[in-house]
């Protein structure tokens, strides 16, 4: 796991975030700009499986789009 700070919506101190090694892959994965299909098939998940986790990660990070946790992983250089 990787702890950083996730953004805060009300504008108060960060609140760490631990984002695990497989997380970390799927948002790397998605990174590379291949549809969620795609994505699920290299790493052998199922489509409805990516997209939960997906959201999850989303929710964990505070963010809306999945776009949005990728640009926040790839600006704490973690993907």
């Amino acid at each position: 796991m990787v702890p950083a700070p996730a953004p805060s919506r009300e504008g108060g101190p960060s609140v760490p975030v631990e984002l695990t090694d497989d997380e970390l892959q799927l948002l790397a994965e998605i990174a590379t700009g291949v549809t969620t299909d795609v994505a699920a098939r290299r790493l052998e998940l199922s489509a409805r499986t990516l997209r939960r986790r997906l959201r999850a990660i989303c929710d964990q990070l505070g963010v809306n789009t999945p776009i949005e946790a990728v640009v926040w992983a790839a600006r704490k250089q973690l993907i």
